[in-house]
């Protein structure tokens, strides 16, 4: 505590650390971010790596990013612009200030701006700051990496490992800045370091020495800042990042449903962490196979499906594209399946690293023949938790495949996690075939809600065969029958849209409201905090965002019906609006698209929909 000092209280502040992919930023953000959840701030962060597997040292491309939204109450994005900015070299500075506030405090290493590193940031003369137009008043310079040799020269480290803990330096600045107490930050590092305790000591040394430094010069370019919590929830807590929500709550859907939980999946950008993360778990009954490819990890897990498991994949749009096949397979056999679609950017390789709501239409329609499939959207990273267990509970209560739709920014992102009670989530009930169906059973029979039930393999006088080929509706035989195809695809469809889901929610000036945004999965909080702007200056604004995209709300056609203006925003060429237009008759709403591989700007949103009230 800084009793000397004048310490001003903020609402919310925006903190982006970025150097080279290499410079651990990632690690200092989370950390950052871990200390902000701990002590009860909201949080909203986003992780912008760069596409370069190992650019250059230095280069332009080679820069990584991460920006955490602090907040005294509830945040909904990462912030357009930051406060304080760390630029840990010069191709840092340059690519990132486009980033930061008017005014915003600027941390950089001097050390990392001399004449070579200068010309690789493509910077035309030595006086960097004044060819950016920065005010070197704002800028907190140091040379901190001699600092950061100094302070472990008697460590018996190598220099290489010594550089790997700059961007420890850097997160003690900014923890001197906004008053965060450093024993989270050292629990983290012993913790992470556990197998490596010279590692974590030298680290939780150079957190404190940037701590002490920014204590020693007084190095804030204004005052000490805290974030006070208001309004906290008693529980605990946790940074969490969408992926391992998502992983957290396929462990939480097996746990309830008694199952065993099975993972086939092929590594890709940015879905692997789930894979990681349930690898994990194996002492929770979760089994995880990395398989050879995007259709074998699908397949295997229609098999684990057949055999009585809760079976998940994932991947993202590139494999979705390769499992349509196997998705396919798992529509005609009716087979409980949920497939993750971390969206990313495309089409092709596309933007491996950057985020967007693209896979939408080919969820709902890339695959042959009539093959409805239910598919749900997350709104936040936390949100991935509550996501995965209902698409979970879905699958296995209605006997189809579920497409989970998250994107980069949601499952990178992360946000303050309040540790959820199983005991009140909802109970999951598998249509079982039931026993006094002994002797007259079929494979295709089906229980009140239209699902064909459940015959795991193992219970006497329940041996069947499933295939892609079309069965009889009575018998199970193959079936080539013209009036039994159209039947059995009359009753697949109507089994998706059996499928009960909440209705959808209005936010805001839902009464009375001159204009209605519309939104699905990832941009739920610039939409959010787009309504808020708009609130505040006094229009009338109300907002509706899709979570269940296939079925829609009951309530959909009604809620779009009702206003005088509505604006479909997405991060697409209006994939939502088009599947809104074909699912409700005469709307036609306004389109708001981008397809830029970065999260909506707040700002921009509110210009936008100001033009349209």
């Amino acid at each position: 505590m800084k009793e000397s000092l004048d310490i001003k209280e903020l609402d919310h502040v925006v903190v982006r650390f970025s150097g080279d992919s290499g410079d651990g930023m990632q690690l200092a953000g989370n950390i950052f971010s871990t200390i902000s959840a701990t002590v009860g701030n909201s949080i909203s962060t986003f992780p912008d790596y760069p596409a370069d597997i190992r650019a250059p040292q230095g280069s332009l491309t080679g820069v990584s990013g991460f920006q955490v939204h602090i907040g005294s109450e509830m945040v909904y994005t990462p912030g357009d612009e930051c406060d304080v900015l760390v630029a840990m070299n010069a191709a840092a500075l340059k690519t990132q200030y486009r980033y930061a506030k008017p005014g915003a405090a600027i941390i950089i290493d001097t050390d990392s701006f001399a004449a070579k590193d200068l010309e690789k940031a493509a910077f035309q003369t030595e006086d960097y700051l004044g060819e950016m137009g920065i005010d070197p008043d704002r800028v907190i310079a140091c040379p901190l990496t001699t600092m950061v040799k100094d302070c472990l020269k008697d460590s018996g480290m190598d220099i290489k490992s010594i550089n790997k803990c700059r961007n420890m330096f850097a997160l003690g600045l900014v923890c001197w800045l906004f008053d965060r107490d450093l024993d989270i930050a050292f629990n983290f590092l012993r913790e992470k370091f556990a197998k490596k305790p010279a590692i974590a000591e030298a680290n939780v040394k150079v957190v404190q020495a940037g701590y002490d430094y920014g204590h020693n010069t007084h190095s804030s370019v204004a005052n000490v800042y805290r974030v006070e919590t208001r309004n906290k929830v008693a529980g605990r807590y946790m940074d969490i990042t969408g992926n391992k929500a998502t992983a957290y709550g396929f462990i939480a859907a097996a746990e309830k449903a008694g199952l065993k939980l099975y993972l086939g999946s092929y590594p890709i950008t940015p879905a692997t962490d789930v894979l990681h993360e349930l690898s994990k778990h194996k002492s929770l009954g979760v089994v995880t196979v990395q398989c050879e490819d995007e259709i074998a990890g699908c397949a295997s897990a229609l098999g684990a499906s057949f055999a009585g498991a809760l079976a998940c994949t994932s991947t993202s749009g590139p494999g979705i594209c390769l499992k349509s096949e196997a998705m396919n397979l798992g529509v005609i056999m009716e087979l409980p399946l949920v497939v993750l679609d971390v969206q990313r950017g495309g089409p092709a390789t596309g933007l491996p690293t950057k985020s967007e709501q693209t896979d939408l239409l080919q969820v709902l329609f890339g695959r042959n023949g009539e093959s409805p499939m239910p598919v749900i959207a997350a709104q936040s990273p936390t949100d991935c938790f509550d996501a995965a267990y209902e698409a979970c509970k879905m699958a296995l209560e209605h006997m189809t495949p579920v497409v989970l739709m998250t994107d980069a920014y949601v499952a990178n992102g992360s946000g303050a996690f309040r540790l959820p009670d199983l005991n009140a989530y909802p109970a999951i009930n598998p249509p079982y075939v039931p026993g006094e169906l002994k002797g007259s059973w079929t494979p295709y029979m089906r229980a009140e809600n239209g699902s064909r039930y459940w015959a795991v393999p193992g219970r006497e006088g329940f041996e069947h065969i499933l295939g892609g080929l079309e069965k009889d509706d009575k018998t199970g035989a193959i079936s080539t029958n013209p009036e039994n195809h159209d039947l059995m695809t009359r009753k697949r469809a109507q089994k998706i849209r059996n499928i009960p889901v909440p209705d959808l929610e209005v936010l805001g000036d839902k009464d009375d409201a001159d204009l209605l945004i519309v939104g699905w999965g990832g941009t739920y909080g610039h939409l959010h905090a787009a309504m808020d702007e708009l609130r505040k200056a006094g229009k009338k604004v109300a907002m509706a965002h899709f979570r269940h995209i296939n079925p829609l709300p009951a309530n959909t056609p009604d809620v779009l019906r009702k206003y005088p203006k509505v604006v479909v925003a997405e991060q697409n060429m209006g994939q939502l609006a088009g599947w809104l237009r074909m699912k409700v008759d005469g709307f036609c709403p306004v389109q708001y698209n981008e397809v830029k591989g970065q999260p909506f700007k707040v700002k921009e949103l509110v210009d936008e929909f100001l033009k349209l009230i």
